[in-house]
């Protein structure tokens, strides 16, 4: 009987690595297919082969040049730091009102934010168009074409929202009324007590507002005129022209907009999993 268990946990066991090995490659083929892809020739993409018979490095540095990244990267890295701060600010905030405080049509404003989660993005596309287009210019402030439209519309996330309110909420009452005791309000009690116990959160969010900023590219079209402020992504799209797609140039693009998303995560991997566990959130 015990011999049978034991076999059986063993194939068990050995059914489950199997499936998480497959798994894992499946996840990681493309990348290392596109890594390949920016390392041939134009003549080899074409082909459709597998390896580069003599790795072409100089395929990054043409990239980079003829797709102006110097340019679209820095407005990149402008535009998500921007977001960023912005979304931290207000989604905490938010987050803390629905978790911590009491006011009238909490639980329906709650409810009514969450909905807008089954929302698809491109139809939020058209009311923040009229609306950034009616604000046109506030003061000596272009919205237009400028990091206003990039940013402001994206400050304010549900889910970010939903996230840090998981997290606030499993804050112990006992804090907040030791705070109280100590003549702390609700921002002293937040800045003090609460954004330091919940960092995994806010690294989580940082990482996934980083991410929707730097690969967006739709939103970033309509709302710019010129290259000022338009993204990296704008700057693969210099690869598609009429004859073809320089597939080549286009994957080396392609792994140089890649590195800073994943230099990101590795430095709050830790904290991701963190927060992913610790709300209840499967993903």
């Amino acid at each position: 009987m015990t011999s049978s268990f034991a076999d059986s946990s063993r194939g068990f066991r050995i059914f489950t690595y199997s499936f998480l090995i497959i798994g894992a490659f499946l996840c990681v083929f493309p990348l290392l297919l596109s890594v390949s892809y920016s390392l041939m020739n134009l003549t080899e993409v074409t082909s459709k082969a597998w390896l580069p018979a003599a790795p072409q490095w100089q395929n990054y540095a043409e990239a980079w040049d003829d797709g102006k990244f110097d340019l679209y990267f820095w407005n990149s890295v402008r535009i998500a730091a921007i977001t960023i701060v912005g979304q931290l600010l207000f989604t905490i905030l938010a987050g803390y009102a629905f978790a911590r405080m009491e006011f009238p049509g909490k639980n329906f404003l709650f409810g009514l934010m969450l909905a807008t989660l089954v929302l698809p993005e491109a139809i939020l596309w058209v009311p923040n168009f009229i609306t950034v287009s009616w604000l046109g210019k506030v003061g000596q402030l272009q919205w237009i074409d400028n990091w206003p439209s990039l940013t402001i519309p994206f400050m304010v996330s549900a889910f970010g929202i939903f996230l840090m309110r998981q997290f606030y909420m499993q804050i112990p009452n006992e804090l907040w009324d030791a705070a109280q005791i100590d003549g702390a309000g609700h921002m002293r009690f937040l800045v003090q007590v609460v954004i330091p116990l919940t960092k995994a959160p806010v690294f989580v969010l940082a990482l996934l507002s980083f991410t929707g900023s730097w690969n967006a590219l739709a939103w970033p079209l309509l709302v710019s005129r010129s290259d000022d402020w338009r993204p990296i992504s704008h700057g693969l799209q210099s690869f598609i022209q009429e004859a073809g797609s320089l597939l080549h140039l286009q994957m080396a693009g392609a792994i140089i907009s890649f590195i800073p998303i994943l230099v990101l995560y590795f430095f709050t991997q830790r904290q991701f999993i963190e927060a992913m566990t610790r709300s209840g959130l499967k993903g």
